[in-house]
């Protein structure tokens, strides 16, 4: 990364010193190894370094969507069992299933091997949960009394109706439903409210989307997640930090989103009652930041498809929001934010650095997202 651009990011990142609650253990419960079909890889020292960065003490840890998943994950599920096993605790190994390749004897071999989770993923499975496809997973885990942790973002058809009907059916089952629920989030937000082990990620890109969740489910039931290789944790922590402290969110709710929950979870089975939502719905923000917020998100998949002209246009609609020459309140934000997309701009054109770019504006658009008036 260019020194220009490491710079860039550092006051997102001191940041944090002010948003972290003290005595905070971080632990990241999205986290993947191995490689992944779509190109993407991550190695057990690459992750360290990564939640090193981000101050994490650990991670639950499982495989990404293999080229040698099969059969039923076994060899991707052992490196990440055996890399766990040589973590000194940093690795807290789940098992990764496919529903259609003979799951649940491979689910049994992976918990007496020392697996103290599952991860299913059902858009790179293609299954859902209406048709029983995952019935006898649930029942295993409930009766093991491991987490289970569901992709529930992007790329899925709706979801919840089946996925609440088998959590309700297996109430001792911990859900751990990945990327805020953004796939059916207000249909699971709203009818697991009174299941006991339903817990949301916030595995994401968007603050609203984090926001919106906040404003319906209690901080006891958000846990933080961060999705490398896709996801940087500290940068998926500071966005968190910021969502939750926008939302109301106290030093004690911090604590628990940020790992506190987990620790309970992991080390004693046990998750911390419940109380109310924190966030305030609706939200009130400045037009000058809401601008910015748009134009940044239309940035961001533009760098990512490779469209470098139409990621450098959205990018100067976002810049010249920062040259207003009547900002007002949003003034010191909007000044702290130009320096980012600035950077982000330069590194845009430079495939090699396109990650960082779009890590620059992640940050900014959600520093915007999260300055509610």
């Amino acid at each position: 990364m260019p020194d220009d651009a490491a710079a860039a990011f550092r006051p997102f990142f001191d940041e944090l010193t002010e948003l972290r609650p003290d005595a905070a253990e971080v632990i990241d419960v999205h986290t993947h190894l191995g490689h992944d079909e779509d190109g993407r890889s991550q190695t057990p020292e690459e992750l360290v370094a990564l939640l090193d960065e981000a101050g994490a003490t650990r991670a639950c840890v499982f495989p990404l969507h293999d080229p040698e998943r099969a059969p039923a994950y076994r060899l991707p599920n052992d490196r990440v069992l055996q890399w766990a096993a040589e973590s000194d605790g940093r690795f807290v190994p789940f098992c990764r299933l496919d529903p259609s390749d003979d799951p649940l004897p491979e689910l049994e071999r992976c918990l007496n091997k020392g697996a103290r989770g599952v991860k299913l993923h059902p858009r790179a499975q293609t299954f859902g949960f209406a048709d029983g496809a995952a019935d006898g997973i649930f029942a295993l885990v409930e009766e093991a009394k491991v987490p289970i942790l569901i992709h529930a973002g992007r790329g899925m058809p709706p979801i919840a109706d089946g996925l609440v009907e088998l959590a309700q059916r297996h109430p001792g089952a911990t859900m751990i439903l990945a990327h805020l629920g953004v796939a059916d989030q207000g249909i699971l937000a709203g009818r697991l409210a009174d299941h006991p082990g339903a817990l949301f990620d916030t595995s994401w890109f968007s603050a609203f989307d984090m926001l919106s969740l906040m404003a319906r489910v209690p901080p006891e039931r958000i846990v933080f997640g961060s999705d490398p290789p896709y996801g940087r944790t500290i940068a998926g922590l500071y966005v968190a930090l910021r969502s939750a402290r926008a939302a109301g969110f106290d030093d004690d709710d911090r604590r628990r989103l940020i790992g506190g929950t987990v620790a309970g979870l992991l080390d004693h089975g046990r998750l911390p009652t419940p109380t109310t939502p924190r966030g305030p719905d609706p939200i009130t923000m400045h037009t000058r930041l809401a601008r910015l917020y748009q134009y940044g998100l239309m940035t961001w998949p533009a760098v990512m498809a490779g469209d470098t002209e139409r990621a450098l246009e959205m990018l100067d609609l976002a810049l010249a929001v920062c040259r207003d020459p009547d900002p007002g309140v949003a003034g010191p934000v909007l000044e702290r934010i130009a320096p980012a997309l600035e950077a982000a701009k330069k590194l845009i054109p430079d495939p090699e650095n396109a990650r960082s770019a779009t890590g620059l504006i992640f940050l900014a658009v959600n520093l915007a997202g999260t300055e509610l008036a």
